[in-house]
């Protein structure tokens, strides 16, 4: 109902932004699965051609492990490196120019088999991660720039809905009806061109953030036009006011480093938060859900041929998940939401493990081991899934935003990348008890958030920050003058300044 008051166009930019980002984010993560006997096939093949012999296994397990986890080193990467793109370009330009990484890949990885090189899939899978790691920043930040706040937690949910649909695209597309057979696997990487192709297309004719133009560039025209555009009305004037009363708490509008923001006092908790459910994110255990799943299915007694259109459940379960928390999150909140998923994953964890370890005595276990599988991944989606997304772009003012997200982007990525690295171990030391180590994980991440974390819904930026000033022991007046440390103009004198240059449409100079 709330979407539908609002401008169309504000539902289709956060559609296409998250259908060639988020989306392509998702697709990657499971569109190596199908094809993983004919890749492992065409290495050794292109080895014995190279060489004259077959690749050992343990070399052919080491390309493959490569191939899987040099995506999130791309991520890595990008999430670095997203801070100055999305100062020096914007937004929407930002995820525009994005696409740059998207198509060089999908190139790269389609035309691998026909050239002969294995090397080409493995650039064009780190490529790929750079493209993640950009837009897992981008995207959230420009979907909670251009929402209204009541609807900013429903809008923000559209990245975690979207990587959920990428999930799934992945799987039926690598079934072996359409791009699952050994001829047809380089069409599962060529069809990332779809997605990117139609957001440079449709995304060049949407505005930039409002914010972004009337914060950062000072360009009050443009902002208005921006939010008309976006809210589908001609009075935008309370929009705009409520930007530059942020902007005159801030009374600065410089963008602050890294470095910075870690020395900030005044949002020291903003940022443990933020990496608290970053890390659980990524270690609450979803990625060893998928490595267990098909040998879970097989000792139900599932088919192995039947085991593919099986798993798609999954998908279906994770999309739907995601969209219920979309519909619920301005009704319910942030807090609850997110609590109660990781304290779901906990219950079933603990049930997935009894019944892992006793399912060969008791002939029904395997299919709670299957309602337990599906029932983490539901949890997961509900709110662990997208909501620290969601939290990232809420909690900052707006000249702390990109040095956030990258922040958020790099616990993401490394964390994603210790999974990968450290499961085998894990697993091969603990077995079916591996799981004990995610519960505990997810009950730590309950734990401090049930403790810590505020109510962020229908709250503005600023009032959010007030929520946080008593836990981290700062006056709300130290508060903002800890936001912004340095040299200070009077307050009078500042919004003087400012609005002075933003109603000529132009930087200048005084603003400090």
């Amino acid at each position: 109902k709330l979407l539908s008051e609002r401008g169309d166009l504000l539902i289709v930019a956060s559609l296409t932004g998250a259908f060639g980002s988020s989306f392509l984010y998702g697709y990657n993560l499971s569109v190596v699965n199908a094809p993983a006997v004919y890749i492992k096939k065409f290495y050794n093949e292109t080895w014995e051609r190279r060489y004259g012999f077959s690749v050992d296994e343990s070399t052919l397990t080491l390309l493959w492990s490569i191939t899987v986890s040099i995506f999130a080193i791309g991520g890595l990467v990008g999430a670095i490196i997203v801070t100055p793109i999305v100062k020096f370009f914007g937004r929407k330009c930002t995820l525009l120019l994005n696409n740059v990484f998207a198509v060089t890949a999908a190139l790269l990885m389609s035309f691998s088999l026909l050239a002969g090189s294995f090397e080409m899939l493995i650039l064009g899978r780190i490529i790929m991660g750079v493209d993640a790691g950009i837009s897992l920043s981008a995207l959230p930040m420009y979907l909670s720039e251009i929402s209204p706040k009541e609807i900013r937690g429903s809008l923000g949910q559209v990245t975690a809905i979207f990587i959920c649909v990428g999930v799934f695209t992945g799987q039926v597309l690598g079934l072996p009806e359409i791009f699952g057979q050994e001829s047809r696997w380089p069409y599962l990487f060529g069809a990332i061109i779809v997605p990117s192709l139609i957001q440079v297309v449709i995304l060049p004719f949407l505005p930039e953030s409002p914010r972004y133009l009337l914060l950062e560039k000072h360009n009050t025209s443009k902002a208005e036009k921006a939010f008309q555009t976006f809210l589908g009305k001609d009075d935008v004037s309370h929009e705009v006011e409520e930007v530059l009363a942020e902007s005159r708490v801030q009374r600065n509008t410089k963008l602050v480093s890294i470095l910075q923001l870690l020395r900030t006092r005044a949002v020291r908790w903003q940022v443990i938060t933020v990496v608290v459910t970053m890390g659980c994110y990524q270690l609450c255990g979803l990625n060893a859900i998928w490595y267990y799943t098909n040998s879970i299915f097989s000792e139900a007694g599932i088919n192995h041929e039947t085991i593919p259109y099986v798993t798609l459940s999954t998908g279906a379960v994770e999309t739907v998940a995601a969209v219920f928390s979309g519909l619920v999150i301005e009704r319910l909140g942030r807090r609850p939401l997110l609590i109660g998923g990781f304290g779901l994953m906990v219950v079933f964890f603990a049930v997935l493990t009894v019944s892992l370890t006793l399912q060969k005595t008791v002939h029904w276990l395997p299919y709670l081991s299957i309602f337990c599988i599906l029932a983490i991944i539901a949890s997961f989606c509900i709110g662990p899934g997208g909501i620290p997304f969601v939290l990232t772009g809420e909690f900052f003012q707006q000249s702390q935003r990109p040095a956030a997200f990258m922040i958020a982007g790099t616990v993401n990525w490394l964390s994603n990348f210790a999974v990968g690295l450290l499961f085998p171990f894990i697993q091969g030391g603990l077995q079916t008890y591996c799981f004990l180590v995610f519960a505990a994980i997810c009950f730590a991440g309950a734990a401090y958030l049930f403790f810590v974390l505020p109510e962020t819904k229908n709250k503005t930026f600023h009032e959010i920050s007030q929520a946080f000033a008593k836990r981290n022991k700062v006056s709300l007046e130290m508060q903002e003058i800890n936001h912004y440390p340095g040299e200070r103009k009077s307050s009078a004198e500042q919004e003087s300044t400012f609005t002075s240059s933003v109603n000529n449409g132009e930087t200048k100079k005084g603003i400090v």
